[in-house]
């Protein structure tokens, strides 16, 4: 029987002090494997390439039986609209028309009895573009069509910048260059020299309107940025 434990006792202490010598070497590694992570940040403040704008107009009547009138007046307004996009450089396959809606509303008094009626047909026409600057123009002098007697409601355009994949390896080349300019500073100051990069993570990309802490469709001019967070090694 002690024939057999003496020889298990060797093998068991065998195996521990494998088991500490391969933990004191990882431990060891870790330890000497020394590394700064820092954040670079890169920004970006671009044109919007992109608008979409949406008119709508409006006619009414008290009359039910003028309603075949209405639509007529409602096509012609529609036409003259139309016609002032065109004019001010907007292409037809940048226009859109949407159709005529008709609403119904009745006022009555405390009996019950329909005093009043009004029927009011409206209409939208949508534009989109890539020329921004085109929207800028027309949008600012369309209230003259009101002169015309057209009652319409000017909405603010949506501007949007769809480009991001342009400037995306730019951007991203540049944030890594300023974190590797922190991680240099970090490392200068500890006495050390900042090494290759270890890892790196892209942080999302935000657009926003210029100047705003949220929002990304009010302006022409919009503020691009994106964070990464690099690890670099650092040699003493």
């Amino acid at each position: 029987m002690k024939n057999i434990i003496f020889p298990s006792l060797i093998i068991a202490g065998g195996i521990a002090a494998a088991g500490f010598f391969i933990g004191n070497t990882l431990y060891k590694s870790r330890v000497a494997l020394n590394t700064v992570t820092v954040k670079g940040l890169a920004e970006r403040r671009v044109d919007a390439d992109q608008a979409r704008w949406k008119i709508s107009y409006t006619v009414q009547d008290k009359n039910k039986d003028r309603i075949p009138e209405l639509y007529s007046r409602a096509e012609e307004d529609k036409t003259k609209i139309v016609s002032y996009l065109k004019n001010g450089g907007i292409l037809s396959d940048e226009i859109s028309l949407g159709v005529i809606d008709y609403t119904h509303q009745e006022y009555r008094n405390d009996d019950k009895e329909l005093v009043d009626e009004l029927h009011t047909l409206t209409g939208i026409i949508e534009i989109e573009t890539k020329r921004v600057q085109s929207i800028k123009i027309v949008r600012s002098n369309l209230n003259e069509l009101m002169v015309d007697g057209i009652n319409l409601d000017n909405h603010p355009p949506q501007y949007k910048f769809t480009r991001l994949n342009a400037i995306k390896p730019e951007m991203l080349k540049e944030a890594t260059q300023n974190a590797r300019i922190a991680a240099a500073e970090f490392a200068t100051n500890s006495g050390s020299e900042v090494g290759r990069i270890r890892s790196a993570r892209q942080g999302g990309f935000t657009i926003i309107d210029a100047g705003e802490t949220y929002g990304d469709t009010k302006k022409l001019k919009k503020d691009v940025r994106v964070v990464t967070t690099s690890e670099f090694y650092v040699e003493n």
